[in-house]
């Protein structure tokens, strides 16, 4: 039992250690609002609705992909029956959507810490 002051030592290390994310972010205050991003002016509404598409936008373009690549489909339905191109360059990113990747895409992407690989096979937009 010559070894209970070393073990007593190495456990308090180790509690420390383990505990230091939490006691490192007591007092310190982060904004986790929200990005504003700019919408567009021109048009009333997106191919689905906003907290459809702040929620699931990646699935949808994922699903186009696959829709347009996989299974030669070029047409969307939207959930109110409007018909749309599957296309982010020429339906979402288009002149009057989300034409700016500044003000509207990266903000959100850096907000959430990911990093879309949309411009490995598209030409990216203004302000990328």
């Amino acid at each position: 039992m010559n070894d209970k002051a070393k073990i007593l030592v190495g456990v308090a290390v180790f509690l420390v250690v383990a505990a230091f994310p939490v006691w490192r972010t007591f007092g310190v205050s982060a904004d986790a609002s929200r990005p504003k991003v700019e919408l567009p002016k021109d048009s009333s509404r997106c191919v689905e609705d906003k907290n459809f598409m702040a929620a699931y936008h990646m699935d949808l373009l994922n699903q186009w992909r696959d829709a347009v690549v996989r299974q030669d489909q070029k047409q969307y339905t939207a959930s109110n029956g409007e018909k749309y191109d599957m296309s982010l360059t020429r339906t979402c990113m288009s002149v009057k959507c989300h034409s700016n990747n500044d003000k509207f895409c990266n903000r959100c992407h850096s907000y959430a810490n990911v990093a879309p690989t949309c411009w490995n096979c598209h030409v990216a937009p203004e302000g990328s």
